[in-house]
């Protein structure tokens, strides 16, 4: 997540204005768009990985197939997610967009309804569709046209220091007999001593929005539901109360969740972690590469499930995602090149090189990521359950995270704000700005 390959231009200088020239004339002079004067076909395809692993499996791949397709050459292009939906937004009006585009589905939705993402339906194989289960196709569907193949994601679970709490004699979840949110609480005090500076569990909520709806998913919160009409309206239940209120009693009156954590991102409180002052986080799980990397020598740690709750392990993901540029002039090149990247042995080694799960149902019953190693087994016995993230389809949610749910969020889990004006802040300001995307 490191660097900006796209930067939009500031000023032309005289210099660089004749190279500018120079390129476009050499350009032309071999063929343009991506053509060659041998027919060869060149397509750039943008990665967003960032993990070693990960870019190494992904510039494999590429050249695995350069070098079973002299005809169609990839040229690998090192994106970053820090800067992702500007600068593909600066790409796709400048007309300098990848064929090939790695984003995650809940960046798509202004690029699908823009017209600048092809309609992948009648470019993608059966194999391919037959592969994915509906439920994440789901997360790429905007109207009536499917503009990104769903690839990789990623369960919310809860590392855990495991001699903390054999130690302390608790029951340990697992997947098929987790926690309750109410159990959860409860654990979560019982392992704490507060006084000593040892808490049950840190919430990492910088980015409180994702963690929350993702997670409420469980307890049967919704927040975003559609009208009649199929407009979308933000509402905030009994259910969709649930998880903020754990946390906050958690936070604010067991003292088994430590307040200092709740502006951190899920990087930041590992060494405490590792220092014995948390014995759960709650994190995404690619974090185990992290615990991995970092953790000292002999650090005993286990992967659970996260608690559950009416809906039993129900979580919402966003996936990551490979679109193809509606400009692009080589979209059924760039279809068979996704169709190669996806394959099932090959999505295994993504999916192993970013230390999350594939989608697709072939690669999930690869041995590698059914051990017990690393957790492994825990994450592909949650994939089942995952559900598009509840905001995956509605236009104006990055405005309402930003500027009404994220502040709102902070205040409330803080002690700040109580749980009517979270609601009345999350319900009354968000569909205001709701409105303003359908009218």
């Amino acid at each position: 997540m490191r660097t900006r390959p796209f930067a939009a231009p500031t000023r032309t200088r005289p210099f660089a204005a004749v190279l500018a020239a120079l390129a476009l004339l050499l350009t032309a002079c071999s063929g343009g768009d991506g053509g060659r004067d041998d027919g060869t076909v060149t397509l750039r395809f943008q990665s967003l990985a960032w993990q070693q692993e990960s870019v190494e499996a992904n510039k494999e791949l590429v050249a695995e197939w350069n070098a079973t397709h002299p005809g169609v050459r990839v040229e690998y292009v090192q994106g970053s997610w820090d800067s992702v939906h500007d600068q593909l937004l600066t790409s796709f009006e400048g007309g300098e967009a990848p064929d090939i585009i790695h984003d995650a589905s809940d960046d798509l939705a202004d690029f699908a309804y823009g017209g600048y993402l092809a309609d992948l339906r009648e470019l993608l194989p059966d194999r391919l569709r037959k592969d994915i289960p509906r439920r994440s196709w789901e997360t790429t569907t905007f109207g009536d046209g499917v503009y990104g193949v769903p690839f990789l994601q990623e369960p919310r679970v809860l590392l855990a220091n495991a001699a903390w709490l054999a130690e302390s004699g608790v029951r340990i979840p697992t997947p098929d007999d987790p926690w309750t949110w109410e159990e959860f609480r409860a654990v979560t005090k019982e392992l704490s001593d507060p006084d000593a500076g040892k808490y049950g569990v840190a919430w990492p909520l910088k980015e409180p929005v994702s963690a929350t709806l993702n997670l409420s998913l469980s307890a049967g919160g919704q927040v975003f539901h559609r009208d009649a009409d199929g407009r979308a309206e933000i509402r905030f239940t009994a259910a969709d109360a649930v998880v903020p209120r754990t946390v906050r009693a958690q936070v604010g009156t067991d003292r088994s969740a430590s307040g200092s954590t709740l502006g951190m991102g899920g990087s930041d409180t590992l060494p405490g972690f590792f220092g014995g002052r948390y014995a759960m986080v709650p994190l995404g799980f690619s974090y185990r590469q992290q615990v991995v990397q970092q953790a000292p020598e002999g650090f005993d740690w286990q992967v659970l499930p996260a608690p559950a709750g009416a809906d039993g392990l129900t979580q919402g993901v966003s996936p990551q995602t490979l679109s193809i540029a509606e400009d692009s002039p080589y979209q059924e090149e760039a279809a068979e090149f996704v169709d190669f990247l996806l394959r099932p042995e090959n999505m295994v080694r993504l999916a192993l090189g970013d230390w999350m799960l594939p989608t697709g149902r072939a690669a999930l019953k690869d041995p590698a990521l059914r051990t017990e190693k690393y957790g492994w087994s825990t994450g592909t016995a949650l994939a089942g359950h995952l559900r598009p993230a509840p905001a995956q389809s509605v236009r104006g949610y990055p405005e309402w995270k930003d500027k009404v749910a994220t502040p709102a969020l902070q205040e409330y889990y803080s002690g700040a704000i109580g749980l009517g004006e979270l609601r009345e802040r999350l319900v009354e300001d968000g569909n205001l700005v709701l409105a303003r995307y359908q009218r």
